[in-house]
């Protein structure tokens, strides 16, 4: 791990590989430096992955506590990126913080890869387009996380709290996963995980968009993923079979394929 400045702030980041820019936009947990995807995905790439604000080792400055200091930030961090073709890739809740940044078409963004986002409201006031995070049994969260949760890897990754208590996590890891889900409340509790505004402006999204979904995803499901991605002009939709809501993780070489694939066709 590196630290990043940027501004006043200071973010824990992850830096493997070398080549194209690869921007990824973690979900509630920070990428794990063993994440079965990321040596796979760097092959050809130069993967930068930074922490969240107030997430794993990134302190979190006072009063800053909203999407909307999350998107300034990573519009800063693509300003203090030397590429103008940076590939950004949102996972989970970093799918949402992605599509925002999207949405306000920075100039250094040249892709955009959407994976299992969340952000959007689709249905109806009563209806639950996302399981809730706060208030869902960590176990069930765990299974509906997961198309066969004896893939999850060990350590901190993906929702819930059951497998990660059974591996026996040390007293650091639990509490940099309590600081995790704590920070993410500042973010995210109301309106819980989306933005009522946010689908009504998916239509300024101008720059190649992939949005990939694990096809047992019961977090938000692949209809949701559908809609999501019929929102943006000209976005491709990807189904990763035997994968729920960590595509990257369950099936790391369909992910990374998915990913390498998608071409720009402005080139």
């Amino acid at each position: 791990m590196t630290a990043m400045r940027v501004g006043p702030f200071e973010l824990e980041t992850l830096r493997i590989g070398n080549g194209r820019t690869v921007l990824l936009i973690h979900g509630i947990n920070p990428i794990h430096p063993d994440s079965p995807f990321l040596l796979k995905l760097a092959a050809d790439a130069e993967v930068i992955a930074p922490s969240h604000p107030g997430f794993g080792g990134s302190p979190l400055p006072a009063d800053f506590d909203t999407m909307y200091d999350l998107v300034n930030l990573y519009l800063a961090v693509l300003d203090s990126l030397p590429s103008d073709d940076v590939t950004v890739i949102g996972f989970s809740f970093g799918g949402w913080i992605a599509a925002e940044l999207a949405v306000a078409n920075p100039k250094h963004l040249g892709r955009l890869i959407l994976v299992d986002p969340v952000g959007i409201k689709l249905g109806g006031r009563e209806d639950r387009d996302i399981v809730h995070f706060f208030n869902t049994d960590p176990g069930e969260l765990d299974q509906r996380s997961w198309h066969d949760p004896a893939r999850r890897p060990p350590g901190i990754h993906g929702l819930g709290w059951q497998a990660t208590i059974s591996e026996k996590m040390t007293d650091q890891e639990m509490i940099l996963l309590a600081r995790n889900w704590d920070t993410l409340c500042l973010y995210a509790w109301r309106p819980h995980m989306f933005n009522p505004q946010l689908k009504h402006w998916l239509h300024r999204i101008s720059v190649p968009t992939k949005v990939i979904w694990g096809e047992s995803d019961r977090i938000v499901t692949p209809d949701y993923g559908r809609a999501y991605a019929g929102l943006i002009p000209g976005a491709e939709f990807t189904i990763i079979k035997h994968a729920g809501h960590h595509p990257e993780l369950e099936q790391p070489e369909a992910f990374v394929s998915a990913v390498t694939s998608f071409p720009d066709p402005r080139r």
